[in-house]
């Protein structure tokens, strides 16, 4: 269930991105000097951090990780012991 909802989101963050809304004006001006399409931009920059966050915080593949540490017995590369 988690996962379709991440893929859901994930479909309306491409939907927005496709912004069509601002291709033909740069007014209005948000706080008085930015055009409307940047700040549409850089709001859908940080949604789209924060989306990578949830993906990584609940759909990444922990067990790849648990297998690479039972083969290397929980040490980085170079040997060392990883402190968690």
């Amino acid at each position: 269930m988690r996962k379709l909802l991440l893929v859901l989101v994930f479909l309306v963050i491409y939907v927005l991105h496709q912004d069509i809304w601002f291709w033909t004006t740069a007014r209005p001006f948000v706080f008085g000097f930015m055009p409307v399409g940047l700040f549409y931009q850089a709001c859908f920059s940080v949604l789209a951090a924060l989306f990578m966050w949830l993906l990584v915080r609940f759909a990444w593949p922990g067990h790849l990780e648990q297998e690479v540490e039972q083969v290397t017995g929980g040490g980085d590369a170079d040997g060392k012991e990883v402190r968690r």
